[in-house]
């Protein structure tokens, strides 16, 4: 076996393991091999009817064994919704049984209507054909489904789109989130709205919303034509209001990639509103050939070695680790108080992580720089398992902040920084005002590589944190939801939707006429680059 580009001139292949994954043609269950090759790994399948398919799975060997050794199968669904005693992944997805991880991160689509018309985007109404725009009890309803989870139940919530702040409730359905007791709300928007109206982002913040999970794919013009006059009076009206910004670019190769480092370099500059930058290499569905997915596939090793290059070295493929990696805080956290609780159990290849610090002296130190992760996260699950054995009701404090001290090195921690102190605040004393206050001190750098049916891997949809609550009461991973839309997103969504034109008679309103038109002189007057 050997990977198809170029096999007279590669190194011999290697077999990693075997997995199940889909045809991106009939979309048939198949056998499917991942195996090194030129120190990258790859995925292979063959369809009986269209062939053998195979694409870039992880763009770094050393990089994928360094983050598999955190592999770890959650706590599963207790009450799943999907009843068949045999169920199928991904033909059962409701939840089923067979769900390894539950709920981190619930996604609600608002909306399919979007001001916007981005031309990799495969999810807005004049696209589908209908109009999806739940009401406000339908939304209510899914709250409580979510919430009604079990061992544990989310509290971290991502209003999504489309569009959201298209929704006519939007204001509504942020105050029934909050009392359905999701504490952790997210909306997730291109942010023209925030940037045009100071008073609706005021009145967004008030009821609720912790962080605009804001799409922002560059800082030109070029890569970013979604927001890019825009993204400015989004920082600061979010600035004004306390509410924290995640910079989400969608990551292209041969588009975007070349603007990553200064992204980052940009959240860096406004530290005090954006508490994070997400990347996230571009999922390739809906309309896309062989030749596209050549041209523009990146993974997360790829993002890590172009933030390397473009940063000067400032953060590197090191410096990140796989999301999970803090399971071991849950654990110790558990083994305290004899109560479930969040579990980041996701594929080790679906995400990365780390955190920039600044110091007191504006130097950027990424935390992998002064602390041993390793070490820590490794005494933590020794520390859970002699709580669970021993059957203590409390942990003994005394000694516990010297030990976590040790694992950090002080000569290298950035100036103003106790990290030992606030760590000890959240897992001894369990003071999440701490967990907010350690997040103001940092910026949280993460890769997040939803697949596509090129890359399918069935085993990372078992383990999907990221869920999309259904009008029908269902429950459906990230990855197949939106991959696989025929099954899921669309067949369900359709049954809620209304066709366009009856939707433009009942409402008096233009679909068209949601588009944002945008001011010429915004335009002609704004800098050449966002820096």
């Amino acid at each position: 076996m050997k990977a198809a580009s170029n096999p007279q001139s590669e190194p011999q292949s290697t077999l990693i393991k075997t997995t199940k994954s889909l045809c991106p043609e009939c979309l048939q269950i198949l056998d499917a091999k991942i195996f090194e090759n030129g120190g990258k790994v790859y995925i292979i399948k063959k369809c009986p009817r269209h062939g053998i398919f195979e694409d870039l799975y992880f763009g770094d060997y050393e990089m994928y064994r360094r983050f598999e050794k955190w592999t770890h199968d959650g706590k599963g669904i207790e009450n799943p919704a999907i009843a068949d005693e045999n169920p199928v992944c991904p033909k059962a997805c409701g939840l089923c049984k067979l769900h390894k991880t539950h709920t981190a991160l619930a996604n609600i689509v608002v909306t399919n209507r979007c001001d916007l018309t981005c031309w990799y985007c495969f999810f807005y109404a004049k696209a589908m054909g209908y109009l999806y725009e739940p009401t406000l009890a339908q939304i209510r309803g899914m709250l409580k489904n979510l919430r009604a989870e079990r061992p544990v139940a989310p509290n971290a919530l991502q209003l999504t789109g489309g569009e959201p702040t298209l929704h006519p409730q939007i204001l509504e359905i942020l105050e029934a989130a909050k009392e359905e007791g999701f504490d952790h709300v997210q909306l997730n928007t291109n942010g023209i709205r925030i940037a045009k109206d100071p008073e609706f982002t005021r009145a967004v913040r008030e009821r609720g919303v912790n962080t605009l999970y804001l799409s922002m794919d560059g800082v030109t013009a070029k890569t970013n034509p979604k927001n890019f006059w825009e993204v400015p009076s989004i920082i600061e009206n979010c600035r004004k209001t306390g509410m924290g910004i995640v910079f989400v670019p969608t990551v292209i190769n041969t588009v975007n990639d070349h603007e990553v480092g200064d992204i980052l370099k940009y959240g860096l500059k406004n530290i005090d509103t954006v508490r994070g930058v997400n990347y996230q290499p571009v999922s390739l569905v809906g309309r896309i050939t062989k030749a596209d997915v050549r041209k523009y596939r990146i993974t997360i090793p790829d993002v890590c070695e172009r933030l390397n290059e473009q940063t000067d070295g400032m953060v590197t493929k090191d410096d990140f680790y796989p999301i999970p990696t803090v399971a071991a805080l849950t654990h110790f956290i558990e083994a305290m108080t004899g109560v479930p609780k969040y579990e980041l159990t996701t594929h080790f290849a679906c995400g990365a992580a780390t955190y920039l610090f600044v110091g007191d002296d504006g130097k950027v130190v990424p935390i992998t720089r002064f602390v041993d992760v390793n070490g820590l996260m490794e005494w933590l699950n020794e520390k859970s398992e002699e709580l669970k054995q021993a059957r203590f009701k409390k942990l003994k404090m005394i000694g516990m902040l010297p030990k976590l001290a040790s694992f950090i090195e002080k000569e290298n921690q950035p100036a103003g920084l106790n990290l030992a102190s606030m760590l000890f605040n959240i897992l001894a004393k369990k003071d999440y005002r701490s967990l907010g206050a350690l997040h103001h001190k940092s910026l949280f750098v993460g890769m997040m590589h939803f697949m596509d049916l090129w890359n399918y891997d069935i085993e990372r949809v078992e383990r999907c944190c990221v869920h999309y609550a259904q009008p029908d009461g269902r429950i459906v991973p990230f990855c197949a939801f939106n991959v696989i839309p025929q099954w899921y997103r669309d067949g369900i969504q359709e049954k809620f939707a209304m066709p366009i034109p009856e939707w433009e008679r009942t409402s008096g309103r233009k679909l068209q006429n949601d588009l944002y038109k945008r001011d010429p002189a915004a335009i002609k007057n704004a800098p050449a680059k966002l820096e």
